[in-house]
């Protein structure tokens, strides 16, 4: 593994771990901000230097067009969503977008049923797909880039995964779209937010749901967490409540009025130490910096560094539904279904 990530990891300071409902969220913290300057998509939207549209007047599924007209570089992450144009999409991963400059970046689509414009530019919705569909999204996208050296997903899976999410959370969405999903239950989301607050120095999460390590995020630069902040509780929330959902349909795991006890703090250091044993690959990025994906036992993960410095780490734990063993520690489906667009 980069030295640079593998020391992120094993150093990094885990905070208090708090607790609401069947999630706990432990802070992740770092001295000093550390990589390059930039933003937030939402904070360069927000400045009218940034724009984000279809790559052409017909435009293409797995592709948008990015133009960063400021002069800071523009943070985009993995799994978040973009409303609007002919379609609402994710990104498939993490971007920095340097100033001046444009890009065609690789997206996935989580809205089935449309293909029509709603507006001519797309803006960001304020959420970010939930943790499954992100884990699953690096294992696929990782294996898109040992075939093909291309970020595509399993754009098949996504739809699967976001009609699934509606169907279990009994929403009505006319167009598939997860943004319906996330507005329909946006009180519940909120009841997470609030119970969930920052700590000063803060860069990063490391979630549990039902007692078990989900993930976490990190990012390097403080301010850019706190903007990012919401939209990622919201996301491990949204999971936490698909969870709960699922058990009382019958279709999780274990009794819906079990309480999985509180972790502690070195269950948390455990998988930041799991994480940290993965096996590495690495590419050239998008935008600026290189894209690091990362395999090991129970764990999948992406990183993106710039001159050496790490901007975003992202790490999953792979359930055992959605765990797809292969030799190569790279695992994947494109021999069960291939990739879409």
């Amino acid at each position: 593994m980069d030295k640079s990530v593998e020391t992120y990891l094993l150093e990094m300071e885990v905070g208090a771990g708090r607790s609401f409902e069947n999630m706990t969220v432990f802070e992740l913290l770092r001295n000093g901000n550390g990589g390059p300057d930039y933003i937030t998509l939402r904070e360069a939207l927000e400045r009218g230097t940034f724009t984000v549209t279809e790559i052409s007047e017909g435009g293409s599924v797995p592709d948008l067009m990015v133009a960063n007209k400021g002069d800071i570089a523009v943070l985009l992450l993995d799994g978040e969503e973009l409303r609007g144009a002919k379609q609402n999409r994710i990104l498939n991963t993490t971007i920095l977008v340097g100033p001046k400059s444009s890009a065609k970046v690789p997206v996935s689509c989580v809205e089935h049923g449309r293909w029509s414009y709603q507006s001519r530019e797309l803006q960001e919705s304020g959420h970010v797909m939930h943790r499954e569909m992100r884990m699953l999204n690096v294992q696929n996208v990782s294996e898109s880039l040992r075939a093909a050296r291309e970020f595509r997903s399993d754009q098949v899976e996504v739809w699967d995964k976001v009609h699934e999410l509606a169907c279990v959370m009994d929403v009505p969405t006319r167009t598939g779209a997860m943004k319906d999903v996330y507005d329909a239950k946006g009180t519940d989301l909120d009841g997470y937010l609030e119970s969930f607050g920052l700590t000063e120095g803060q860069k990063g999460i490391l979630v549990f749901i039902d007692g078990k390590p989900a993930g976490l995020d990190f990012v390097s630069r403080e301010n850019a967490f706190a903007a990012l902040f919401p939209k990622l509780i919201k996301s491990y929330a949204m999971e936490a409540m698909l969870v709960t959902a699922r058990r009382k349909k019958g279709r999780g795991k274990g009794d819906a009025d079990t309480t999985a006890a509180k972790p502690a703090a070195g269950e948390a250091r455990a998988f930041l130490k799991r994480a940290a044993g993965c096996e590495e690959k690495k590419y050239e990025s998008v935008g600026l910096g290189w894209s690091f994906r990362y395999a090991g036992p129970g764990v999948v993960g992406s990183a993106l560094a710039f001159n050496d410095k790490v901007v975003h780490l992202a790490f999953f734990s792979i359930e055992e539904a959605g765990r797809r063993e292969h030799p190569g520690g790279m695992a994947g489906s494109r021999t069960r279904r291939g990739f879409r667009v």
